[in-house]
């Protein structure tokens, strides 16, 4: 069965949809998804991307081992697990930093939006749920 996320290799491979110098309408690009699940790089800032992520549900354990993350809601509900950390709710224009090796998972509270910067093609590494 196909997962409806996109795999390791293919989530590091993704580029830009947007060259430097370009306006971009947040709000007109996340309306216009109806996917349950659409994760897309927006822009390359440096060595880094900005992701423009819409989603329900949760999303699998993992870590990136080369990259911080950073995720700012711009709606919704967003909860991020880890393993060795209690759970932490962010909603709209809240924001923090997940650190480079960090084992988590996000799970949308309904539908979702959220930007996350990232180094560009940042590994990602699944992992199984956490006992």
């Amino acid at each position: 069965m196909k997962s409806d996320f996109p795999g390791s290799d293919e989530y590091s491979a993704e580029r830009a949809r947007y060259p430097a110098m370009t306006v971009v309408d947040i709000r007109a690009e996340h309306a216009g998804i109806t996917d349950p699940y659409r994760n897309l790089v927006l822009f390359n800032i440096n060595k880094e991307c900005m992701r423009l992520a819409v989603f329900e549900g949760e999303y699998r354990w993992h870590h990136h081992p080369d990259s911080d993350e950073l995720f700012l809601v711009v709606a919704g509900e967003l909860q991020i697990e880890f393993e060795n950390a209690p759970r932490v709710t962010l909603t709209a224009w809240q924001s923090m930093v997940i650190p480079a090796g960090t084992v988590h998972r996000t799970r949308a509270m309904g539908r979702t939006v959220n930007l996350a910067f990232e180094r560009q093609g940042a590994q990602t590494v699944f992992v199984e749920a956490p006992v």
